[in-house]
């Protein structure tokens, strides 16, 4: 899995890491599985499925509370995560690798490059 400094992210902390293919693979930061806590549940969005950017697409349930988790960028579903039906704990031991959530196929590529570099998410948390 790519480092954190080569990921894009969305301020609702999402982040997405672009293959060779131009598909994309989507997780939830090391921030936000901090502040969620131990996730006890993992409710994944249907393959296949087009979803809008910033639309809410599948929920985490912690131990602490249950969050959306949202789509940055438009595009279709094109897997997920099924490990994280039986081991959702995955997100939070390794949120950049085995704990992603989703891939997705963008409408356009131009708007996974709008999405935030790290040092400019990092900055959003100081808000």
């Amino acid at each position: 899995m790519t480092s954190p400094e080569q990921l894009k992210y969305a301020a609702t902390h999402e982040w997405v890491s672009v293959d060779e293919h131009g598909e994309l693979s989507v997780g939830i930061t090391d921030h936000a599985q901090d502040l969620l806590g131990d996730i006890v549940f993992a409710e994944l969005p249907e393959a296949g499925k087009s979803i809008e950017a910033n639309q809410a697409c599948m929920l985490l349930e912690s131990v602490k509370a249950a969050s959306d988790i949202y789509m940055p960028v438009k595009g279709k579903i094109t897997a997920i995560n099924t490990e994280l039906e039986d081991e959702p704990e995955l997100i939070n031991q390794d949120p950049y690798g085995e704990g992603w959530l989703f891939k997705i196929a963008p409408d356009n590529m131009a708007d996974v490059e709008a999405l935030l570099s790290l040092t400019e998410y990092e900055a959003s948390l100081d808000d």
